[in-house]
């Protein structure tokens, strides 16, 4: 729709199409931003909102978005296990994890996706041009986004996932996603890697402007030639992509991995191609990031 429109008083109407993003906390989050600027992009008449839903209340949310006809919603914590088993179908990367990030209802149906892993390939592919096919890369974690992308450099034919985790029970059950090249490891492996992607909250310490719990590896490890990911995307800058930097390894934080997932997101609700750019600007824009 025109912009002007979307500048309405009267907008968003009864003929705007719904979408949003589930959570508990959800006020956080950018999802919504996301997705309306892609809106605003593409001239459609769609809106994100964000809803709060408690724990143990993803099965009741899906069941509202198919009574209130939602085009979408996105999954975040504490709910993806949950939506999975709540869904009509789910695609085979969902069924590998377990769980879903996206759903989308159509004809009635909800059908649940995972776009986590394949996010996290696109925003490495365009920050650094990084591509997974016969590189040994090493997860650190293995809770659900540290599966998804496990399974993603699996599928993107990477010759070695090493999952490293305080459980080693939850590390086997990461690293048997990536089949016969993955195998769990310490943190002795991290100097043999060409990717080390940091897959759990211990960054999200430093927006308390410290870097908060010690870093999972040695940082000495770390060195030139490799690329080091995190996934946390507040703070933009975390303590392991400062050690990295530090080092002459390659940076890569978490913000691109948000934006990407969301733009795979938009792309199964709208069946358009979907304007990551747009979607890029408006997150950086918020974060005050100017890179």
């Amino acid at each position: 729709m025109p912009d002007d429109g979307r500048r309405s008083p009267t907008w968003p109407s009864g003929a705007s199409r719904v979408v949003g993003v589930i959570g508990d906390p959800i006020s956080h989050s950018l999802s919504p931003l996301l997705h309306n600027a892609a809106f605003d992009a593409l001239g459609l008449d769609w809106v994100s909102v964000a809803f709060t839903v408690p724990a143990g209340a993803a099965a009741a949310a899906l069941t509202g978005m198919r009574a209130l006809g939602l085009a979408g919603l996105s999954v975040t914590m504490p709910h993806k296990e949950d939506a999975f088993d709540a869904v009509d179908h789910a695609s085979a990367v969902a069924r590998r994890l377990r769980a879903v990030n996206c759903v989308t209802l159509r004809d009635g149906a909800l059908t649940g996706d995972s776009t986590d892993g394949a996010g996290f390939l696109g925003a490495l592919q365009r920050a650094t041009g990084f591509e997974a096919d016969g590189r040994r890369c090493l997860v650190l974690g293995a809770g659900g986004a540290a599966r998804a992308v496990v399974l993603a450099l699996a599928e993107a034919g990477a010759a070695e996932v090493v999952v490293v985790n305080r459980t080693p029970a939850r590390a086997e059950v990461a690293a048997a996603l990536a089949g016969a090249m993955g195998r769990v490891g310490s943190t002795s492996d991290v100097a043999g890697a060409d990717l080390v992607v940091q897959a759990t909250p211990v960054g999200m310490a430093a927006r308390a402007g410290s870097d908060g719990e010690a870093l999972l590896l040695d940082p000495d490890a770390l060195h030139p030639g490799q690329v080091v990911a995190d996934l946390v995307y507040l703070p933009l800058e975390t303590p392991i992509l400062r050690a990295a930097a530090a080092r002459g390894a390659t940076p890569v934080g978490g913000l691109g991995m948000l934006v990407h997932q969301a733009a795979l997101a938009l792309e199964l609700w709208t069946g358009r191609a979907v304007p990551v750019e747009a979607m890029w600007a408006a997150a950086r824009a918020r974060l005050g990031d100017r890179r």
